[in-house]
């Protein structure tokens, strides 16, 4: 099934109102979510809507949050999120922190307490379109074991930065610090296919082939993806005065309860250091020679991160609309607010 953007983002709004969100709440929530769907990033779109719907109708996800913006220096603040929508914590917390850089050079803003908030590329590129340059970092809960581990320690732990360009273009780097998404090896298990052994281990630790099998995930390149998945987990939760590690809460266990996460924001003005134009300038003298490079066998074309995603955006516009699986679609036309399919399930949602 195909949707324009506004009826897809529309049937996001109204079911996330259906469940209590307020209109304002489910409006930035539902334009964060079309915002990965129309860039192909799906395991972040509609395919999340049911799965929030369950939380907030359980009192997972607090409707009337009591949102608080601390600031605790010049060039830093903690935004207290009262277990509110993690979307829409991190959309207002991004835009205080690129105030706060604006006036004074750069903002580093720790959220604390709150839920899942999605693609971190929506938030980092928003400081991009405001001649900004920033990182964000946000925990997940566990299920990835260290490199020589056996037990899932820490989660998908994923890292976003982006930055504009002197002709519209942005780099949008949105990576997870696992090999590969849980959401790949469910697509290999419906399918009864195996999976490469660098994906995941069984409870032993041991590789795995068989997706029936799988533990946990692995980091990406062995103890340089582990350090990574630290250093997120020590930014945004630790740092915040959040659970960490192990202690961050699951998403599935109990849909009734805060998921208490914690996420960071760092903006920077490059005014302060370069200035902005010879900053943007350079960005694209960049972009233009990774574009230009030799490609090896098998590659098209060396694309700058984040210009794939808007290649994929302008195609779906170009071929009809977004693509949406049915079941979702019937879903999200549907009067039922969710079908209990989270609540107390483990850490893959089995």
């Amino acid at each position: 099934m195909k949707l324009s953007r506004t009826e897809l983002k529309s049937l996001m709004q109204n079911k996330l109102m259906q469940a209590g969100l307020s209109e304002e709440h489910a409006d930035i929530t539902s334009e964060v979510l079309t915002w990965s769907d129309e860039r192909g990033y799906h395991s972040h779109g509609a395919v999340r809507v049911e799965y929030y719907c369950e939380r907030i109708s359980k009192g997972g996800i607090t409707v009337a949050p009591k949102f608080e913006f601390k600031e605790t220096g010049p060039c830093s603040a903690i935004f207290e999120g009262d277990n509110g929508c993690g979307y829409v914590a991190a959309k207002l917390a991004m835009e205080k922190a690129i105030e706060m850089a604006k006036k004074n050079g750069i903002a580093v803003v720790g959220l604390r307490n709150i839920s899942h908030s999605g693609s971190l590329g929506y938030y980092t590129e928003m400081a991009a379109d405001e001649d900004m340059v920033a990182i964000s970092f946000c925990q997940s809960d566990p299920m990835a074991v260290p490199t020589g581990g056996t037990e899932p320690y820490y989660g998908t732990n994923p890292i976003s930065f982006a930055a504009p360009t002197a002709d519209g273009r942005k780099v949008v780097f949105d990576m997870a610090t696992t090999v590969q998404a849980w959401g790949k090896i469910l697509d290999k298990r419906s399918k009864g296919e195996s999976i490469p052994d660098t994906w995941a281990v069984d409870a032993a630790g041991n590789p795995v082939t068989d997706p029936s099998l799988v533990n946990a995930l692995v980091p990406i390149a062995g103890a340089k993806g582990y350090g990574l998945m630290m250093m997120v987990d020590v930014f945004s939760g630790i740092l915040t005065g959040v659970p960490f590690g192990k202690h961050v809460s699951s998403m599935y266990h109990d849909c009734s309860k805060g998921r208490e996460l914690g996420q960071m924001h760092i903006v920077m003005d490059p005014n302060r250091f370069v200035g902005i134009e010879q900053f943007k300038k350079s960005m694209s003298q960049s972009c233009d020679e990774l574009n230009a490079m030799p490609t090896a066998p098998g590659y098209d074309k060396v694309y700058y991160p984040g210009e794939r995603a808007v290649l994929r955006k302008e195609k779906t516009y170009a071929t009809g609309g977004v693509e949406i699986v049915d079941d979702i679609y019937e879903y999200l036309k549907s009067d039922d607010i969710h079908y209990n399919r989270y609540d107390h399930k483990n850490r893959f949602a089995d």
